[in-house]
């Protein structure tokens, strides 16, 4: 994995740096231009559930097999926002992250195309228009649960967010922090009758070019997300 350039910064600067940035992190930058054509605004989260905290967790597993049936934009949406949805005015987030930058940006695949998920908006924009999961599950080493899946979440991290402030510290915190938003989808998941697989196994660069990913944007999970393959829910 390439390392970072703000690893590099001297004490002085990382110091000077925390106190330049702002407490909280701004939306970054724009990955496609957004239009009426190409922007999804999805339904409000719900915040209430028929599943409980413990419920969702002992019923957790990794499934692999789904139904081929396309999710449904209330399901995405609840998917979405469990993973990066606001919570508090202030733009406090669903999962936790140093520093309050929100290093993470969340793209969803889907059979008619690949979409960025605009937190603040709660809404898809368009990033690609084409079917990409056959090229993504090649990226990972042709798994299956990738392959046939109806939707898979990308997950991708801007590391200079976060490396700016803390230094050689930042590649812990994003990890840590994409597994906290990683946990949670899979838990949402559950608690609303469907499967999902964490996926690790990929390659970076495929990955990246498959998605046409901006140049900061480090692909770091895949989550397979489908109805189970029986039909129960």
């Amino acid at each position: 994995m390439r390392f970072y350039r703000w690893v590099k910064l001297t004490s002085l600067g990382v110091l000077l740096a925390q106190f330049l940035l702002p407490t909280f992190a701004q939306e970054g930058k724009k990955v496609v231009a957004q239009g009426s054509e190409g922007v999804i605004t999805l339904p409000p989260p719900r915040l209430q559930g028929k599943v409980s905290v413990e419920e969702a967790l002992a019923k957790r597993a990794s499934v692999r097999e789904f139904s081929r049936e396309p999710l449904k934009y209330d399901h995405i949406s609840q998917l979405l926002w469990a993973a990066q949805g606001i919570t508090r005015p202030w733009g406090g987030r669903t999962t936790p992250s140093a520093g309050a930058l929100y290093p993470l940006e969340i793209y969803v695949a889907l059979p008619q195309g690949v979409f960025h998920y605009q937190v603040k908006k709660h809404q898809l924009v368009r990033h690609l228009e084409r079917n990409a999961i056959p090229e993504i599950a090649q990226a990972a080493l042709g798994q299956g649960c990738v392959r046939h899946a109806p939707l898979v979440v990308v997950i991708t991290a801007v590391y200079d967010r976060v490396g700016r402030k803390y230094g050689a510290r930042a590649e812990r915190y994003v990890k840590m922090e994409v597994g906290h938003a990683a946990q949670n989808i899979l838990l949402e998941a559950v608690s609303m009758g469907l499967c999902a697989v964490p996926v690790g196994a990929f390659h970076d660069e495929k990955v990246r070019d498959v998605l046409k990913l901006p140049s900061d944007h480090e692909p770091l999970y895949l989550i397979p997300v489908g109805y189970p393959a029986g039909g129960e829910r």
